[in-house]
């Protein structure tokens, strides 16, 4: 039986190695992180900052330590006072850019959860653990009647959501980064 639990600080480091295997040949990290000297740093450092802006919220949920995880936003859970992050101009610049091309794609002004990692580390891939991973922020969506959102820019990702459930309700580029945008 697969286990999930609240994340907490102890799962940061487990967390942060899930989500920089995983994502290592990711389009949206190589479109981020360009510099191949430095980005797996600068993917460290991004995934440890957003697993510190979602962890005390509880909204991050891991199994296995963190070998599979998911991070989730709750309704209005962003603070205004959010820390720098640590890595160079120019991938703030493109991190920016990407968050501004997807915003047009969630509700204004209306509440909703939002998966923003979804991670299982290479050698745990293949068991599922995804699915089971993000499946409390998808209960707790539900319980308040609120739509989920994700995005994502691996092609081959989008049958995998839409086998678990959710559906295409958009689609940009970002210069020549493909991203799809999915609700459930």
């Amino acid at each position: 039986m697969i286990h999930v639990e609240r994340a907490t600080a102890a799962h940061r480091q487990q967390v942060v190695e899930t989500v920089v295997a995983a994502f290592d040949q990711d389009p949206a990290f190589r479109y981020f992180f360009r510099d191949p000297l430095t980005r797996d740093a600068e993917a460290a450092e991004f995934a440890g900052h957003l697993f510190d802006l979602r962890v005390a919220p509880g909204t991050t949920w891991v199994i296995d330590g963190g070998l599979s995880l998911a991070m989730w936003d709750a309704p209005a859970s962003w603070s205004a006072d959010e820390p720098k992050l640590a890595v160079s101009d120019e991938a703030l610049a493109r991190l920016d850019d990407y968050h501004r091309a997807v915003q047009g794609f969630f509700p204004r002004g209306e509440p909703f959860w939002y998966l923003g990692v979804l991670a299982t580390h290479p050698s745990a891939a293949g068991r599922r653990l995804g699915r089971a991973v993000m499946r409390p922020g998808l209960e707790a969506a539900a319980e308040a009647g609120l739509p989920a959102y994700l995005e994502t820019t691996n092609k081959g990702n989008v049958a995998l959501y839409e086998r678990a459930g959710w559906r295409v309700s958009g689609s940009t580029h970002l210069d020549d980064l493909p991203i799809w945008v999915l609700t459930q």
